[in-house]
């Protein structure tokens, strides 16, 4: 993301997994670890997506070190895509190793998303998120577990109204049941082409918010 990105290899569930880490200035507050997860491997999602950048940087902006990944098979990653299933572990595999304590919040994009609600359901009722972000979550593509209804208030769920890979219609159809607000921004489309400025704008918020 910047010049003093740092990148490492930790161990996953498949091999090695390749991390870039980024921390707020040392004399901010600090307020704990975020993991973000990236869009699907197989149609070109890395830790590099502009999305996922965008979204570290609005968490060290407000005090937290951001962790990005990349799911096995991707980039250094070692292994090869598991449906969803394997990417969960590698997720839980990252939090342990650079969150093992301490304040967390997480984030996804699109099957980013669906992988971090789903480890958001394994970790419940253990290790809660202080805040969870979920960007263009691929409801229409995965079986997306709903938010514990507890975590809501430290929820964010946006959606572009245009969106082209995953249709509005099925973040709603996701988050009716679980009465789990969307915001949803009109004209934008999946990668939020032209509006990654407000799309840090809204997280930078979210962050902000007691």
């Amino acid at each position: 993301m910047n010049s003093r990105t740092e990148y490492l290899l930790q161990a996953g569930p498949a091999g090695l997994l390749e991390v870039a880490i980024d921390r707020p200035p040392v004399d901010a507050v600090q307020r704990g670890t975020a993991v973000i997860a990236h869009p699907h491997p197989l149609f070109g999602g890395t830790m590099q997506n502009k999305v996922v950048g965008t979204l570290a940087r609005a968490f060290v902006q407000t005090g937290w070190t951001a962790v990005r990944f990349n799911f096995r098979g991707i980039g250094q990653s070692e292994g090869s895509y598991d449906n969803g299933i394997g990417e969960v572990q590698d997720l839980l595999a990252v939090i342990e190793a650079q969150a093992p304590t301490g304040p967390l919040a997480l984030a996804g994009f699109s099957f980013g998303g669906f992988v971090t609600a789903s480890a958001v359901a394994q970790l419940h009722g253990r290790r809660e998120p202080e805040k969870l972000i979920l960007v263009g979550t691929a409801a229409s593509r995965f079986q997306v577990p709903p938010v514990p209804v507890e975590l809501h208030p430290r929820t964010l769920v946006l959606h572009g109204e245009q969106d082209d890979t995953v249709p509005l219609q099925a973040a709603l159809d996701w988050a009716r049941p679980q009465f789990l607000p969307v915001t949803v921004i009109p004209g934008v489309e999946h990668f939020f082409h032209g509006q990654l400025t407000l799309l840090k704008g809204l997280a930078v918020r979210h962050l902000s918010q007691a």
